[in-house]
């Protein structure tokens, strides 16, 4: 399958500024998302300097901002200010706090208060059931499942993914994320449950030339690149002598 019939919109992840500026010039990436741990991993130190870059430079695709309180009322503050950034704009709140107090009621009144969520860190269906139902009636939402982590327990994600999406049934207006994954096959097996939206790194960006590659092709490539990489190394077994 090409990109071009993809059903699934590509959201890039990310905190590097100039990354996104050249990811927001080409027409595949429908979306934005990043959190503190990128940001920081960026280098970013003025969260509010760093979003208003980010959204000068990308004003006609929903962009996520997260917030970083793990106190409720000092989150719903920070998340009115974020949504006050633009129209395009969608603000991320964890499914919990650090203490597992569920963020449901919090989420139910930002939404209900005309704000558009990206919920985020959500890993099981009853946590989807519980976020569609603070979510429903609401404004334009986003629900992120982290389809990445549920793979790395060892679980298949996929029907899980399709049983979420099953959910989202019951509110039109809040779309599936399938968050963190871990390769670009990701891709197609979330387009293939209909999900509606992937966000994908930088790693996964640009491995999407490949998508449709002839594999005897790839496979060429590959002896190609193991070879080149042992002439720079300068690996030798020279001859040795023949014991008389």
């Amino acid at each position: 399958m090409m990109l071009a019939n993809l059903r699934t919109k590509i959201f890039a992840d990310g905190a590097d500024l100039e990354s996104m500026r050249a990811l927001a010039r080409e027409p595949y990436i429908k979306g934005f998302t990043t959190n503190p741990t990128l940001m920081r991993k960026a280098g970013v130190s003025d969260y509010r300097a760093f979003a208003k870059q980010v959204l000068a430079a990308i004003s006609d695709r929903p962009v996520s901002f997260e917030v970083f309180s793990d106190e409720f009322e000092e989150m719903a503050r920070q998340a009115l200010e974020i949504a006050t950034w633009g129209e395009h704009v969608y603000v991320k709140i964890p499914v919990t706090n650090t203490k597992r107090v569920p963020a449901y009621d919090l989420i139910n009144r930002l939404s209900h208060s005309g704000v558009k969520l990206n919920v985020t860190a959500i890993l099981t269906l009853e946590q989807v059931r519980d976020v569609v139902g603070a979510l429903k009636g609401g404004a334009p939402s986003n629900v992120s499942v982290f389809a990445g982590r549920i793979a790395d327990t060892g679980r298949d994600p996929v029907p899980m993914m399709s049983a979420a999406m099953e959910l989202l049934r019951l509110e039109p207006r809040a779309e599936l994320i399938w968050a963190s994954p871990r390769e670009l096959l990701n891709i197609f097996q979330a387009d293939s449950i209909g999900c509606h939206i992937i966000t994908v790194t930088t790693d996964i960006v640009t491995k999407l030339p490949l998508v449709g590659k002839p594999l005897d092709d790839y496979s060429l490539d590959t002896v190609k690149m193991f070879h080149e990489d042992a002439k720079a190394a300068g690996f030798s077994l020279e001859l040795a002598a023949r014991l008389s």
